[in-house]
């Protein structure tokens, strides 16, 4: 596990269960972005999903806070039926009135130097397909996407964590 990153401005933190009102409303914020006619309403409880993800103990939630408010977040796990040295990014979303300040490379980074230092080798992740914008973000930071089915509505795209 990695120890808080602290900045003047900024802090990459363990989420807390006392936060998940915080994070399902920044949640909700980040994917209203890339759904033109409104949020699917697929019967999700989102409060409970995030108070599952923040309470797992073989998973994490890292929040961004900023003038003690979270600006960012990323859940991450080890998916079921994959190898240990494989984890799974299920959630990653900066607040979009702070896009394009660095928050979400910060976020990232501090995910891949935990990852590395739990001795992952691979990530993984599911990005809609038509959230162009993220799946730019992600290929910046090196991931490399698995070629798709038509029809499908997420793109699964792979990162490598081995040492260089």
């Amino acid at each position: 596990m990695i120890k808080n990153r602290v900045t003047p401005d900024r802090v990459i933190r363990t989420a807390l269960p006392a936060e998940v009102a915080d994070v399902v409303a920044l949640h909700a914020r980040a994917r209203a972005t890339y759904y033109p006619d409104g949020l699917p309403q697929d019967g999700t409880d989102w409060l409970a999903s995030w108070e599952s993800a923040l309470a797992r103990p073989e998973g994490r939630v890292l929040c961004v806070v900023e003038v003690g408010r979270i600006v960012g977040l990323a859940s991450f796990r080890t998916p079921e039926g994959a190898p240990a040295d494989t984890v799974k990014l299920f959630q990653f979303h900066v607040d979009p009135d702070h896009w394009r300040g660095g928050i979400g490379t910060a976020l990232h980074a501090a995910c891949v130097e935990e990852w590395q230092a739990d001795g992952r080798r691979m990530a993984v992740l599911d990005v809609h397909v038509d959230n162009l914008r993220a799946q730019g973000f992600y290929r910046r930071q090196g991931w490399v996407p698995e070629p798709a089915e038509p029809g499908d509505h997420h793109l699964t795209m792979r990162l490598s964590l081995a040492a260089e």
